[in-house]
């Protein structure tokens, strides 16, 4: 395959954060990589795809770079971009937990995947999915909680209300690639938890590991480019248009819906990508490969102009100190 997808992050104390980020812009523009970039005081966080060459060159200046020189990367090739354009950006957190927590000195254990296999197969272990319930729903760890929040920023108020009574049980977390593991896991050690272990890697290198090979999980992973998914585990969701076992997302390809839901292979051959015979009558669609049509497109930039001179303006009366 030509193209390849990265997933990385890495938490160190990063001094001069927007010129890190003109400078991270920079070298995705130079390389032709499409992607999202987060970099904020506490570190960096991305997942870009481009040529397999591209990507090759943009690890080796990672490599090169004085903060994110033993950075880890994932990777995945792909048979074309994973994303359709470039964003990146300066934030006060690379994942957003709202509390300040130190990700250097202190987080969980972090378990490589044998050693993982072996504690979820422990009856008194409490194993935490710490994701987004969408993303729970299309594959998770047999036996995990997923605590019935929205939002990561959620976790801290939760933990304390129900898991106060826990600090001397062991707590193994996992999500995605290990990003949020990180910081979540640091939090519970500065609350008390005595015994606290991370997902090395995250599901990303759980699925790939030659050993374990994905076992315990059942599903599909949830990813946030155009793929939507990759396979681990046996399908745990069922085709909302035929009922067969299936752990495939899509988005409703109506814009106005966009709505993720489980569809086969089949049946979106057969019926395409509408989550209802309502959104299949509508004309406002993306097109197959996930584009906006072209009047779309249109109609989408233009938004993005009134939502930009928006912001100008607000930050202009902002510095005249005048009200709205």
């Amino acid at each position: 395959m030509e193209y390849r997808v990265l997933l990385y992050y890495k938490f160190i104390a990063v001094p001069n954060v927007e010129e890190t980020a003109e400078e991270q812009r920079r070298w995705c523009q130079e390389l032709g990589l499409l992607g999202r970039i987060i970099v904020a005081s506490e570190g960096i966080n991305g997942t870009v795809s481009g040529l397999r060459e591209s990507t090759i060159e943009y690890e080796r200046r990672m490599q090169d770079h004085l903060l994110f020189a033993d950075t880890a990367f994932k990777t995945d090739d792909h048979d074309r971009h994973a994303f359709n354009r470039l964003t990146v950006k300066s934030r006060a957190e690379i994942v957003t937990l709202g509390l300040p927590v130190d990700t250097v000195r202190k987080t969980g254990v972090h378990l490589k995947p044998r050693d993982f296999h072996a504690k979820i197969a422990d009856p008194n272990v409490l194993i935490l999915d710490i994701r987004n319930d969408y993303e729970y729903e299309m594959g998770h760890f047999r036996g995990a909680i997923r605590p019935p929040l929205e939002t990561f920023k959620e976790f801290p108020n939760w933990i304390s209300e129900n898991f106060g009574g826990a600090k001397d049980r062991e707590i193994l977390t996992y999500c995605t690639g290990g990003i949020r593991c990180e910081k979540f896991t640091a939090y519970l050690c500065e609350q008390g938890f005595r015994h606290v272990f991370q997902l090395d890697g995250g599901i990303v290198t759980y699925a790939k590991d030659p050993e374990v090979r994905g076992d315990g999980f059942e599903g599909d992973c949830f990813m946030f480019d155009e793929r939507l998914s990759v396979p681990v585990g046996p399908p745990v969701g069922k085709c909302e248009k035929c009922g067969g076992a299936t752990s495939r997302y899509v988005n409703c390809d109506y814009v106005d819906c966009n709505r993720l839901y489980f569809l086969c292979v089949p049946c979106e051959g057969e019926m395409g990508l509408s989550c209802s015979s309502k959104c299949g009558a509508e004309v406002r669609k993306r097109e197959k490969d996930g584009r906006l049509n072209p009047s779309l497109r249109s109609e989408a930039r233009l938004e993005r102009r009134r939502r930009h001179r928006a912001k100008r303006r607000l930050a202009s009366t902002a510095e005249t100190g005048l009200k709205l």
